[in-house]
């Protein structure tokens, strides 16, 4: 089987939450989805299950942090600089908080952030690929 991540975010309006991921290129997986619960899809790997707080309290009985918490940051690799930008404009435009963290470019790489409308933090980053793959130097250019 495929190694693959689920991602369990715990949030107050199911409806607002569906319709911000949406408007990121996420698409819902109605099988894994019902009335408490929605199975958002980033890729084949990646899947963002976003609960309402009653079906968050049955998997563990640990507080939920406001809003204004920072318990993890989340990040996704973008194709390109455009993309990067398109999402994180894409956030701020649909409830979220655009640029929520400072963003950064070090020209073989940049990055973006952006909080959901229950405060999750998410960056959104592209690395040139020729610094992935070792063939350039990963180094600062700007």
């Amino acid at each position: 089987m495929t190694r693959m991540l689920f991602v369990n975010l715990p949030v107050t309006d199911l409806t607002r939450a569906k319709s911000f991921y949406s408007a990121l290129g996420f698409v819902n997986e109605p099988r894994f989805s019902d009335d408490s619960g929605a199975c958002m899809v980033w890729s084949e790997a990646i899947f963002v299950m976003i609960l309402t707080h009653d079906k968050w309290r049955t998997f563990t009985s640990r507080p939920i942090p406001d809003t204004g918490s920072s318990e993890v940051m989340l990040c996704l690799s973008c194709e390109n600089r455009d993309e990067v930008n398109a999402l994180t404009d894409a956030a701020g435009s649909n409830a979220g908080t655009a640029d929520i963290n400072p963003s950064q470019d070090y020209g073989f790489m940049m990055s973006r952030s952006f909080a959901d409308p229950d405060g999750h933090v998410w960056e959104v980053m592209w690395m040139d690929p020729a610094a992935v793959s070792g063939e350039a130097p990963a180094q600062e250019t700007a």
